[in-house]
């Protein structure tokens, strides 16, 4: 809703009515501060219930919270907005308005969307996510760090103590973006959690249509990232086509390929771009291009690699969640190392002075 051209509605519901190969939608009851789940509730109208896969998101409180300009609304957890004693009737509460406005009973899968430290690591927390689904509200239940990159350790540690109530987890994982996404998968794994792989169009350069010399509407968010970003990214795309011309892919459907090639991804959302401009490609022919991409796997393990090497981004950034770099007061998105975790990295053989901090350059 905040990057490239802003669509009408009817245009905006026709694109993610699902069918003609892509049959999840997923959605987060912030977006819009609820319109987002207005729109994909009348892409859902007429449709059987038993035909698409519906994800939502619930973390963010926009009923009670306060936007803080890019920082976005607080997360419920905020111990200004409520205390523990109140975090499953705020969970349920949003949940069920959500469904509301996307007009069905049950969310396919419900995701914790991006928790602070509270809501990675408390008992009560994760409690009230299973109680909606021990209500119905919901058949599966996961986690999705963010909005930006990082999170590694914390995510580890909710899988291996919540491992009951967590069957997805939505992670930024790109064949531009291995790092530190790619660092979870191994846990993953092991408690058998699958993963959604979030930007893998890597800010719409695997779309094929953002170049060097891109002009960015105002507002739109990846005007946040560091500059140069789409001229190193361009260059590194080139290095990938002759993989993806090889295989007959698309740079997007190479991204997406390699992304379900790496352990325990089942599932790609790459975001649908509406590029600004006269004669910027179709949104609606990124949707195609997506449902074409093939079922069956293409790259071989060395090509992943190769692909993985042209990408490396190593500690390109510095990475919210725990980090060995931050000093001070805890943020809603950043904390410091806490013993617990430290023993969480040497489980899974992370050294967070090497895997998880900036380097200071941008590669």
């Amino acid at each position: 809703m905040h990057f490239g051209e802003p669509l009408a509605d009817d245009r905006l519901v026709a694109l993610l009515r699902p069918g003609e190969g892509v049959d999840t939608v997923l959605t987060a009851d912030v977006y819009g501060a609820g319109e987002a789940d207005r729109i994909v509730g009348q892409a859902l109208q007429g449709l059987a219930r038993e035909s698409y896969f519906l994800v939502g998101a619930v973390g963010h409180d926009f009923y009670e919270g306060e936007r803080e300009g890019a920082k976005g609304f607080p997360r419920f957890t905020d111990p200004s907005l409520r205390g523990p004693d109140e975090y499953a009737s705020y969970l349920r509460m949003a949940t069920e308005r959500s469904l509301e406005r996307c007009g069905v009973d049950a969310f396919d899968l419900l995701l914790l969307h991006n928790p602070d430290h509270t809501g990675f690591s408390s008992p009560i927390v994760w409690d009230g996510m299973a109680s909606l689904r021990e209500a119905g509200l919901t058949k599966l239940l996961g986690v999705a760090p963010g909005p930006a990159n990082g999170f590694t350790l914390d995510v580890i540690s909710c899988f291996e103590r919540f491992s009951d109530s967590i069957d997805w987890a939505m992670i930024i994982l790109n064949p531009m973006e291995p790092w530190p996404g790619e660092l979870v998968l191994p846990a993953a794994r092991a408690h058998d959690v699958s993963v959604i792989a979030r930007v893998v169009d890597y800010g719409g350069l695997f779309w094929d249509d953002v170049r060097p010399g891109h002009q960015f509407r105002d507002r739109d968010h990846r005007t946040f990232r560091p500059a140069g970003w789409v001229e190193q990214g361009h260059e590194r795309l080139e290095r990938m086509r002759p993989i993806a011309d090889a295989h007959g892919l698309t740079p997007m459907k190479l991204a997406c390929q390699w992304d379900l090639s790496r352990q325990n991804v089942d599932c790609v959302v790459p975001t649908l771009i509406q590029e600004a401009g006269p004669g910027a490609r179709p949104v609606e022919d990124k949707r195609a291009e997506l449902a074409a991409v093939p079922r069956e796997l293409l790259l071989s393990p060395d090509e992943v690699m190769e692909i993985r090497g042209i990408g490396d981004n190593n500690g390109c950034m510095a990475l919210k969640g725990a980090s060995p770099e931050h000093e001070g007061e805890w943020r809603a998105d950043r904390w410091s190392l806490t013993p617990e975790l430290t023993e969480v990295a040497a489980r899974w053989e992370i050294e967070p002075e090497r895997d998880l901090r900036q380097a200071g350059v941008l590669r």
